[in-house]
């Protein structure tokens, strides 16, 4: 796996986008806030999308005053590896030991 996976939030956020295809910042961030059941500091949230982009696993491109946030093929890769790696540890919903 590769270092910038190893951030949970990271990894989170790729799952969103790739759920959706493409999502605004704040629309991900507000999801990311319901399933953690926390509020996340801004400027956490947008250097952890900043270092997603710069690792080139997300693009960005401004719409009106908003930017919007995509998987690259690399980042659909990396999300994909991880999720038949995690496949392969568990089993229905029960951790394989």
């Amino acid at each position: 796996m590769t270092k910038w996976f190893h951030s949970g939030r990271r990894r989170d956020c790729c799952v969103l986008v790739y759920a959706a295809g493409e999502l605004r910042a704040q629309s991900l961030k507000s999801r990311l806030e319901t399933h953690y059941d926390e509020r996340i500091d801004p400027q956490s949230f947008y250097a952890t999308l900043s270092a997603l982009v710069e690792a080139g696993y997300l693009t960005r491109r401004p719409e009106g005053l908003a930017d919007v946030y995509a998987l690259t093929d690399a980042g659909e890769s990396a999300l994909l590896d991880h999720y038949e790696w995690f496949s392969d540890h568990v089993d229905g919903g029960n951790l394989k030991r």
